[in-house]
């Protein structure tokens, strides 16, 4: 048994029922980055801010889940796809004993949607968090990317700030033949 982190009645979950329906419902928004990439978020940031920086605490890997059930698990149980998509974390490494964007990536799981994990990962661990766009980009990840070709692909990610990561995702994969159909992340820090 839980107290509700939201409300702080007792629960079954981190975040109860109620709250989960009353505070948490999502509501897409479509942020388009470059002429063909278009990113789709659940959340305002400032909406979920405080949850998404639990990531790294002994309760984030359950409040990620809550917040992956309440929205990409819904988004996968509509989607439709003439062909097999595969959900990509965008580096999913662990850290505090999880992956919060592999968490993400699996909630896609569905007779379309295959997750796959360890795929696009980061060769440097430089932390953009509260860094500007020039630092971002003179920064970038360095994705590499070991997977099939010649496959459409749904980027994961939990925030898009200026999407200088997820941008290099697609160049990353487009130079490897992946098709990146959109991207889906929680939530638009722009918002």
């Amino acid at each position: 048994m839980f107290k509700c982190i939201l409300c702080t009645d007792f629960s079954f979950n981190i975040i109860c029922k109620n709250c989960q329906n009353n505070l948490l419902k999502p509501i897409t928004s479509i942020r388009t980055l470059s002429h063909d990439l278009k990113v789709h978020s659940f959340y305002e940031y400032s909406e979920i801010s405080k949850l998404l920086h639990t990531k790294h605490t002994y309760h984030g890997s359950k409040i990620y889940k809550t917040l992956a059930l309440n929205s990409f698990s819904k988004f996968s149980k509509k989607f439709n796809h003439d062909k097999k998509v595969y959900s990509l974390a965008i580096d999913d490494k662990t850290t505090s004993n999880y992956s919060h964007t592999a968490i993400l990536s699996q909630a896609l799981k569905s007779k379309t949607i295959k997750p796959v994990h360890n795929t696009l990962k980061a060769n440097n661990n430089i932390s953009y968090s509260k860094k500007s766009l020039d630092f971002r980009l003179k920064n970038p990840r360095d994705l590499r990317y070991n997977f099939k070709q010649n496959i459409d692909v749904i980027l994961v990610d939990d925030i898009i700030t200026t999407g200088t990561t997820i941008l290099e995702a697609q160049k990353v994969l487009k130079e490897q033949g992946v098709n990146v159909l959109f991207a889906l992340t929680l939530a638009d820090a722009r918002l």
